[in-house]
């Protein structure tokens, strides 16, 4: 089937992985010389991917090139209840259509990475919404409170007496039906899915499948702080459908270190390739910079094609390298509530809708990186005077001409 050998096929999965539960029930499920059924289930509870999310598509996409069946399992139906892991409280649910809208976007963003012909796209109401009150009953009789409480978050929870609600128990038991239901041989998941993926092993043995699943587990992508996990809630994520100049900027930002994990979690190179850069840098061969520029080339040129990608270099050039300021800056309309003319910085920013809020506003100006017309500002409460004309800077990426003209009063 594949024109690599099972251990060949081994040694290319494992290339960024955390663990394989278990490896040796991996290569004997190779051996069997058949396509695998591969499945990574995704939960549409945001409209937008972000590089951390593609981690696990990128390793589907290796499963697809060595000839193997993908399942891309949307969960349309566990997405209204909410994934609990991590989570020190309860997931607020979304409505079916919040769900449904949010779904049709993955569907488009995933065959950047994946090939549309050869991947299987599900949802898994397809199955769980026929599920009846019995087959529900005869779900949760198959695991134990007891076995629910080892995990992490909820035995934390438990044992500081914050709710656990009994809807979020159904949630990992919803979750390996689906592995019952498409009689996967492999699920991939983040190293904070081992709970999940381990469960799914149990349900398929007791639905009758004498070999279960092997749980891939993959780490999770750490954000442009070079510190959490990427994440939207921590400001530190770069989505896939953001601009190109906008994404190129953001993977330049990203810490040398961390780099490496790019590499190896996001490309098709091998760890070969990526370890002889690894070494070229190390021996000043090559310069850390000139490899982060070809990482966002790579990533910017899959997502949006290399024109664009080789746009967005010459911008970061020309504005970051060469610190000249960008063409077409934008000229935004302010509207203030009085004829004052006069606003605190910090309102300023937040009203560029440079910050999320007026807090996070203060705290970038405090951590200087605010600057107006190339000189920093680091006092939040600066009267600025919107009557002249100048050009505001937050961080290295956001830029506004302010102009007299554009302001306006309700």
């Amino acid at each position: 089937m594949s024109k690599f050998s099972p251990e060949e096929q081994l040694k290319i999965i494992k290339k960024g992985v955390l663990e394989i539960i278990s490896e040796q029930e991996l290569l004997d499920k190779l051996k069997e010389d058949r396509p695998l059924i591969v499945k990574a289930g995704f939960d549409p509870t945001a409209p937008d991917l972000h590089l951390g999310h593609t981690v696990l598509l990128q390793k589907l996409r290796t499963f697809q090139q060595l000839g193997h069946t993908i399942y891309f399992i949307i969960g349309d139906f566990t997405a209204m209840i909410g994934d609990p892991s991590g989570r020190d409280k309860t997931r607020p649910p979304l409505t079916k259509e919040e769900v449904l809208k949010n779904a049709e976007t993955y569907k488009q963003q995933v065959f950047k990475i994946l090939d549309p012909n050869k991947t299987i796209v599900v949802f898994n109401s397809e199955w769980l919404g026929d599920l009846s009150p019995e087959d529900l009953i005869k779900l949760t009789a198959k695991y134990t409170v007891a076995r629910m409480l080892e995990r992490d978050d909820f035995k934390k929870r438990f044992k500081e007496n914050v709710p656990i609600y009994i809807h979020e128990f159904i949630y990992p038991l919803l979750q390996a039906y689906d592995s019952v239901a498409i009689k996967a041989d492999v699920e991939l998941g983040g190293s904070d899915q081992r709970f999940n993926l381990l469960i799914g092993r149990d349900i398929q043995k007791e639905y009758g499948i004498e070999k279960p699943q092997v749980a891939i587990l993959l780490p999770l992508l750490v954000g442009t702080d070079g510190v959490r996990k990427m994440s939207k809630s921590y400001g530190n994520y770069i989505g896939i459908t953001e601009p190109p100049e906008e994404m190129f900027g953001k993977i330049m930002s990203i810490p040398d270190e961390i780099m490496w994990d790019y590499w190896t979690l996001l490309t098709d190179l091998t760890e070969e390739e990526i370890q002889k850069m690894k070494k070229d840098v190390e021996n000043g061969i090559l310069h850390p910079m000139e490899v982060k520029k070809e990482l966002a080339m790579y990533i910017v040129t899959r997502f949006h094609g290399e024109e664009e990608a080789i746009k967005a270099k010459e911008h970061f050039e020309k504005v970051f390298s060469k610190r000249e300021l960008p063409e077409d800056i934008p000229e935004p309309e302010i509207i203030l509530s009085s004829q004052e003319k006069k606003i605190p910085l910090y309102e300023l920013v937040y009203k560029l809708g440079f910050a999320p809020s007026k807090s996070e506003a203060r705290r970038l100006i405090k951590g200087g990186a605010v600057k107006i017309d190339g000189n920093k500002f680091t006092d939040p409460f600066f009267e600025i005077d919107l009557s002249e004309e100048f050009v505001i800077q937050v961080g290295k990426r956001k830029f506004a001409k302010i102009k007299p003209e554009n302001i306006k009063t309700t």
